[in-house]
């Protein structure tokens, strides 16, 4: 009987969905654009690199391409051997550090508060941010504001200006407005309060978000210069890119850069790939730790307006 019953039970069909012709052209030109497009976005990376090992003569010949040409050390030689470079780069890792950790706290609280529909002046506290976008108070007002405050020379004068960028609040804004109602009402009938509720609920939640927003506030730190220009008036106080913005202005004024004028004169026609060597290089080593969340991150916190 239980032959009977297996032999009259239908076996599903098992059919391979063959792709079309017109499918496989597609796909094999799509593959090749893609691969054009990869070739034509790493060029640039990889002609910075072999310039910034290259010798002077051979780069102002135009024979760099993809390979270092008259093998030259001399550029990294002047900056690492100068103690200022050193200690400048470690006023840019506490910078990048301090100034990420402030923005992300305040960029979070701003955008959780404003994903609430039923707070009141909502929409008065989303008019003030989305204002700053394109009203500003201008250079010597701020210069005047930082000086008055009392913080030159300090980290704050970097952090807080720019501890909140707009656009990522906006971006975190939608995200926390995606997450579902029902998890909060059922924290709130637990027990949790407010922010209970945001540090167990909806930040493990948005580590997508929050990860794609520490690279963006991490990235335009590290990058960041004219602050430091502007507010920082001790060398020892400037961060890396303010040092190798000067070595770049030495090697083209002849001046004093932390280096002697004929050094500096020897390599100035691959100075500047190396400092641009120099300050892409730590953002590239973390950007695929969280590459990963970057994509997810955006869309998802662009879903909702």
């Amino acid at each position: 009987m239980v032959k009977l019953l297996t032999a009259r039970v239908p076996r599903p069909r098992t059919s391979v969905h063959q792709p079309t012709r017109g499918y496989r052209v597609f796909q094999g030109v799509n593959g090749v654009i893609l691969t054009l497009v990869v070739l034509v976005t790493l060029y640039p990376f990889v002609n910075i690199i072999a310039r910034s090992f290259s010798g002077e003569r051979q780069i102002r010949a135009g024979e760099v391409t993809l390979w270092p040409k008259g093998f030259n050390l001399t550029t990294y030689k002047i900056v690492f051997r100068d103690s200022m470079f050193w200690r400048n780069y470690g006023n840019t890792v506490l910078y990048t550090v301090v100034s990420t950790v402030i923005a992300m706290v305040l960029t979070t609280c701003y955008a959780y508060v404003l994903s609430k529909r039923n707070l009141k002046g909502r929409g008065v506290l989303v008019g003030v941010a989305v204002f700053t976008m394109f009203f500003t108070g201008g250079l010597i007002p701020n210069y005047v504001l930082v000086t008055s405050l009392g913080l030159k020379n300090s980290v704050w004068a970097i952090a807080l200006p720019n501890a909140v960028s707009v656009f990522n609040l906006l971006v975190m804004k939608a995200f926390f407005e995606s997450l579902p109602i029902e998890l909060e009402e059922a924290a709130e009938i637990d027990g949790l309060s407010t922010y209970g509720i945001l540090l167990r609920i909806a930040l493990p939640l948005s580590k997508a978000v929050i990860a794609t927003m520490i690279l963006f506030y991490s990235v335009s730190f590290w990058n960041s210069w004219f602050s430091a220009y502007l507010y920082m008036d001790r060398t020892e106080l400037m961060p890396a890119t303010v040092y190798l913005r000067n070595l770049i202005s030495g090697a083209t004024t002849g001046g004093n850069a932390g280096a002697g004028t004929d050094q500096l004169s020897q390599v100035g026609a691959n100075i500047q790939a190396v400092t641009i060597v120099l300050t892409a290089l730590p953002i590239l080593c973390v950007y695929p730790f969280v590459q990963r969340y970057f994509v997810s991150g955006v869309t998802l916190g662009a879903v909702k307006g």
